[in-house]
């Protein structure tokens, strides 16, 4: 059997506030195309339909026309499971007439423990989950942890193994062994601990979701299909994509999804990064994160940089501001009527008249007066 491997579409997630309903929808172009291309005979999503839980009516309706373009329109059976950013309960609204349609989404454990049958491959579609729903499911004050309550899990779906069958876990974790892409991750991540791949060589093949990275994990047989699209800054360096799945013989091929608009960073001083060589590296249109070398303080810079980089989200310095010079150290130690007499002759090149001083004296003597009477 041929599948789709791909996850965390998160419809309706928004990057540093832009809207990436475009985005979203060509990257979905491109995996249609390659489900027909490919001529998969299924397409599996594993975990994080939705960025959030209570998702807009705009999302909901988008992830619908892309459900009924892969299942309904080109007859593709669908095998989906919630993530840890999705509502189970919503999800599973209008869950029992799917089947009929061959869209399979399982959001409650107790579906995980049967598997959906296809000639010569049986999938166990496992949603995110929690150690007390599976202590609860099994009745089993044992299972006192995430480890534990998996290999329960594990344990009552090889009660359905069909030996003369191959066998897919779909999962949305993590799996000790990942490398966190995103520095906002932590070694606890979704509120999941992490698991081992020892816990999962029952299968022939684990079809994850929850990192973004399909680089997150180095193992032939449980893999990470990634997110379709950059959706932080630490991804700007990584290709998106799925996995393309024949389980017999064994093979797994990575597909690319080029970006509509891609997320780029770059580096450099204010003078590099507003030279041709530099902007137009990146169209008008791409995302883009820059880490400025400078020290000295550059006035009104971010709007500056944004006369060439249209969609700066992020801009950083790499180097700490520089100390005051001996000019400004001068500054810093007169008074401030100096101080007035200085910029005054700055600004107009002419001296400040002996009224303008008095007034001024007196202004500041007034402010100070009142400010010790409170």
């Amino acid at each position: 059997m041929r599948f789709l491997h791909t996850a965390d579409w998160h419809i309706g997630k928004k990057l540093y506030g832009y809207d990436l309903e475009q985005e979203q929808e060509d990257a979905f172009k491109q995996i249609a195309r390659l489900a027909v291309t490919q001529k998969v005979d299924a397409v599996v999503i594993a975990g994080d339909l939705f960025d959030r839980a209570t998702p807009s009516e705009d999302a909901v309706a988008r992830l619908d026309r892309m459900i009924i373009q892969l299942n309904l329109k080109l007859k593709k059976p669908v095998l989906a499971i919630s993530g840890n950013h999705d509502s189970a309960v919503r999800l599973n609204t209008g869950r029992e007439w799917y089947k009929a349609t061959s869209f399979f989404l399982t959001t409650a454990l107790k579906d995980a423990l049967v598997p959906v049958e296809f000639a010569d491959t049986q999938f166990f579609l496992l949603p995110y989950f929690r150690a007390y729903q599976v202590r609860n499911l099994f009745d089993d004050p044992e299972i006192t942890d995430t480890t534990k309550a998996l290999q329960k899990l594990i344990c009552e779906m090889k009660k359905n193994f069909d030996p003369a069958k191959k066998h897919v876990l779909v999962a949305h974790f993590f799996v000790i062994g990942s490398s966190q892409l995103d520095p906002e991750m932590q070694p606890q991540v979704g509120g999941l601990n992490a698991f081992s791949t020892d816990l999962l060589t029952d299968f022939d093949y684990v079809a994850l979701g929850h990192l973004h990275d399909k680089n997150a994990l180095k193992n032939e047989k449980v893999r990470y299909s990634g997110a379709p699209l950059k959706f932080s800054l630490a991804e700007a360096k990584t290709k998106k994509g799925v996995w393309i799945v024949d389980t017999a013989p064994f093979t797994c091929d990575f597909h690319e999804i080029k970006p509509l608009h891609d997320v780029v960073l770059l580096q450099g001083s204010y003078q590099e990064l507003t030279t041709p060589e530099y902007y137009k590296q990146v169209a008008a249109t791409d995302y883009v994160g820059l880490q400025l070398t400078d020290k000295a303080v550059i006035p009104n810079v971010i709007n500056n940089l944004r006369g060439f980089y249209p969609r700066i989200i992020n801009l950083e310095r790499t180097a700490k501001a520089a100390a005051p010079q001996a000019k400004d150290q001068e500054k810093l130690d007169l008074s401030p009527i100096q101080l007035l007499q200085r910029f005054f002759t700055e600004m107009t090149d002419s001296q400040i008249s002996s009224s303008q001083l008095k007034w001024a004296r007196e202004s500041l003597e007034r402010i100070k007066t009142e400010g010790e009477g409170k």
